[in-house]
């Protein structure tokens, strides 16, 4: 008997502590684990008891990357239990701050943690001598991105003018087309590198599972729409029944919770790719042309193009926000003001959706009659993700054996797929 395992200790270019376990024995693969070391973060405990204007605020620590996700995703459950109808322009703006986030991570986990898989590097670093230009031009995208969320949010991370109804300070007509400027100047890279990352050589495999995404007629929804839907089991739920068509299990092998499908009990994916295959027809015409040039059209299921799909929503999100910021610019650009609007505070239950940059996020909270929290749920992308991550691992495994690949070329190609679901690790465990 042949036995051959392989273990990758804390996985690295990823956010977060993880390893890999894969065993293969007489040319089969017996064992594939993707095993979460983090420890319990225990957000849902901290906000119990506390009372609704501070929640966001402590639910934001949970990222540093996703930070505004978090914000808007519980400003949105709360607003549903008190009532609170959001005016178009506090809609534009929040869409604005969770933008800012895409950038901020898709330009990091590109450059910084994919790229050096295709370009033979083991760090971003050579990168930065072999080729300075395309390192410095996304270290300044990122950046935009910060920017974009400081003005916006008053912070580069833990946004604090994001309110119940509202934003507390909102920029100047000036400020506005000065950010949409730097967004439009962005944009020829962010095309560059559409083109870029569709160049690199992957393994051909089909994801194992199902597809969840934020839908809306007409638009390509990051915050503005509280309907969810799986792809392929044609499922579709209000995201006060998250919990209802999201089944979250126990592994004995991970900290954090897995998740799959209630109604076929299939693992799914959420993410980049998962949007663009629910709403590519809905992408900025820039991002919808770079796609197609790249031939990432629905249904693709390759799960390390989930770096594509990111790069086309860099195109989509620079566009996207350019064109909000001008809008914003004008006096009667949006309806409605962005100063929050009044309400009462009432006991309830509900959820809020947005799409994180890393897939959908899920926040639902349950209030007393003095707006203080008795109960709260949190069910991040990468906790959704495991199951399915792990499923292509196999997968990839089987089909590398069945070539005769050697273990270390298993072994990258394996760590290149973590890389490719961008997962954040510490955010998994609840």
């Amino acid at each position: 008997m042949t036995k051959t395992a392989i273990h990758v200790d804390h996985i690295a270019r990823v956010e977060g502590h993880g390893n890999v376990h894969v065993v293969v024995e007489d040319g089969q693969v017996r064992t594939v684990e993707m095993n979460v070391v983090e420890p319990a973060r225990l957000f849902e405990s901290m906000v119990r008891g506390r009372p609704f204007h501070e929640v966001s605020y402590i639910a934001s620590r949970i990222c540093g990357i996703c930070s505004a996700s978090h914000v808007v995703t519980d400003l949105l459950a709360i607003e549903r239990i008190f009532g609170v109808e959001a005016s178009d322009r506090t809609n534009a703006l929040r869409e604005l701050l969770v933008y800012g986030s895409y950038l901020q991570n898709h330009a990091s986990h590109l450059f910084v943690f994919a790229a050096p898989d295709f370009l033979g590097h083991r760090s971003v670093f050579p990168l930065a001598e072999t080729d300075p230009e395309l390192f410095e031009q996304a270290l300044a995208l990122k950046a935009l991105g910060n920017e974009l969320c400081t003005r916006v949010g008053g912070r580069s991370i833990h946004p604090i003018t994001a309110v119940v109804g509202g934003f507390t300070h909102e920029l100047a007509p000036g400020e506005y087309r000065e950010l949409a400027g730097k967004l439009d100047a962005a944009r020829p890279f962010a095309l560059a590198a559409v083109d870029l990352f569709r160049s690199f050589e992957v393994p051909a495999i089909q994801t194992a599972g199902d597809m969840l995404a934020m839908t809306a007629p007409g638009r390509y929804p990051v915050c503005d729409s509280r309907t969810a839907r799986f792809l392929d089991a044609g499922v579709e739920f209000d995201a006060d029944d998250a919990a209802c068509e999201v089944e979250e299990y126990a592994v004995g092998h991970s900290a954090a919770l897995f998740s799959r499908v209630r109604a076929t009990g299939s693992p799914f994916f959420t993410g980049a790719l998962a949007r663009v295959n629910a709403s590519w027809q809905h992408l900025s015409q820039d991002a919808k042309v770079a796609a197609a040039k790249a031939g990432l059209r629905p249904p693709e299921r390759n799960p390390y193009l989930n770096n594509v799909a990111q790069a086309v929503e860099l195109v989509d999100a620079l566009e996207r926000c350019a064109a909000l910021c001008r809008r914003l610019a004008e006096k009667d650009g949006f309806a409605g003001s962005s100063k929050p609007a009044p309400f009462e505070v009432r006991a309830g239950k509900a959820a809020g959706l947005t799409e994180a940059p890393r897939g959908a996020l899920f926040h639902e909270l349950e209030l007393d009659e003095e707006g203080c929290v008795v109960h709260a749920s949190i069910v991040t992308p990468t906790a959704q993700n495991c199951a399915n991550l792990e499923a292509d691992m196999r997968l990839l495994a089987e089909d590398l054996v069945r070539a005769g690949a050697e273990p270390a070329d298993i072994q990258l190609q394996v760590e290149k797929l973590v890389r490719a679901y961008d997962p954040c690790l510490s955010c998994s465990v609840h």
